[in-house]
């Protein structure tokens, strides 16, 4: 099966973010289909942006993976720029799709973008084609920007993105969700019931199978120190941003002052320096429940991160949005890793609580986190390790991208098509 995925954002394991339109493509190339990932040039998510030498456009090969990359202006923020990039990107794809069709052949078309505007070119090739059409839902738009930015349901752009998630949800042949409480919203859009397949966000198991690169010096001298203490270590690894709530885990570390333990946040982000700063101010910059901040490790190193933490945290503010569901990427990493959760959320569903690997307690509530944290560490070691087991056979079981990959192909199966 010939199979285009556009994907405005797709990254792959040499250009980082996002991974999961590089993997479940790997996992088609496997089974012996052809895949070509379409995406733009410029991407806030992405680590490294693709070389494109000066060409308006680029096609490589990764992994047996087709890639082409269409040159799109470079943009900061959720302004004007970021708009602009997006309709270049739009337009790009509604200018190549008789050669889309032409070069590949699709017998389906993904459109992926998580703004939903990629729909319109996405049908028109899919169309040409007479393949099936799939709409893949990652964030819930126009309601992202919404009710995270503020935006009114009357503003242009907003009225725009509307009209799309309709067209998708009127239009597509399939509808797969990362999010896993959609239904009623994407119904009340137009979407019939027999549409829907909820496929969360998945892990490659082969990366956990092999031993992982040393982490750096500073790094591991560090955790060895915190070891010899006697001290048991609260570890973080991601983003630091304000979604993220790790004010809240600041706050909790405060009300933890002179337990033997320590708090180590490992990444970067918007608020990092902001939040050094605020550590220092609330004392946390030394004695016992000392909160320690490191560099972003290659994700490689993960694994290595991981086998040396006692607790993982992850945070969430509380956001109505979220009541449609989540599947954070983080988190697999903390089941892969075996790693008891500590979990401060409130949404439509509860990935740790499902998997049985930690506790969940409410968010931006340091005296919950604390609470948390302290049953948790009230444990044997053997009990949280346990804990951390149970998350990784339940990752292993149902989030790995080898298991996802042949549940997203079972959607293709049986729907119309365009033709």
């Amino acid at each position: 099966m010939n199979i285009l995925l556009i994907n405005h954002y797709a990254g792959s394991v040499h250009h980082g973010m996002e991974y999961r339109p590089y993997y479940l493509a790997r996992e088609w190339v496997r089974l012996g289909h052809r895949v070509r990932i379409v995406a733009a040039s410029q991407a806030h998510v992405r680590a490294r942006a693709p070389d494109m030498g000066g060409l308006s456009r680029r096609d490589e090969t990764i992994d047996g993976i087709e890639y082409t990359w269409f040159a799109t202006p470079a943009y900061r923020g959720n302004g004007l720029a970021r708009v602009r990039n997006m309709a270049a990107f739009v337009l790009r794809l509604f200018r190549e799709a008789r050669t889309l069709v032409r070069e590949v052949a699709p017998q389906v078309v993904i459109a992926s973008s998580t703004y939903p505007l990629d729909i319109w070119p996405a049908h028109r090739i899919a169309r040409l084609a007479g393949a099936r059409l799939l709409h893949e839902v990652h964030d819930l738009w126009p309601l992202s920007p919404m009710e995270l930015g503020g935006f009114s349901r009357h503003h242009p752009f907003i009225r725009l993105l509307q009209a799309a998630e309709d067209y998708a949800c009127r239009h597509a042949d399939t509808i797969v969700s990362i999010l896993p409480k959609v239904r009623e919203h994407l119904e009340a859009r137009g979407m019939a019931p027999h549409k829907l397949h909820l496929i969360p966000n998945g892990t490659d198991p082969a990366e956990w199978l092999v031993a992982p690169p040393t982490l750096p010096e500073a790094l591991d001298a560090l955790l060895a120190g915190l070891r010899a203490q006697g001290l048991a270590v609260v570890g973080y690894a991601g983003s630091h941003g304000l979604s993220n709530a790790l004010d809240t885990l600041l706050d909790a570390a405060r009300l933890m002052k002179g337990r033997p333990l320590a708090f180590l946040l490992v990444g970067d982000g918007p608020e990092k320096a902001r939040l050094e700063r605020r550590a220092r101010a609330l004392g946390l910059d030394r004695g016992q429940a000392q909160v320690y901040f490191a560099p972003p490790i290659p994700k490689a190193q993960i694994p290595a991160l991981m086998a040396r933490l006692d607790i993982a945290y992850l945070g969430w503010q509380r956001q109505p949005l979220y009541r449609f569901g989540i599947s954070p990427n983080k988190l697999l990493d903390y089941m892969m890793g075996g790693c008891p959760v500590l979990h401060a959320v409130e949404a439509g569903n509860d990935p740790v609580l499902e998997a049985g690997c930690g506790l969940t307690v409410a968010p931006e509530d340091p005296a919950a986190i604390a609470r948390g944290l302290e049953a948790l560490l009230a444990m044997s070691r053997s009990e949280r390790r346990a804990l951390g087991e149970r998350g990784r056979a339940y990752a292993l079981s149902n989030l790995t991208y080898p298991v996802l990959g042949q549940r997203f192909l079972t959607t293709f199966a049986h729907e119309a098509s365009h033709g």
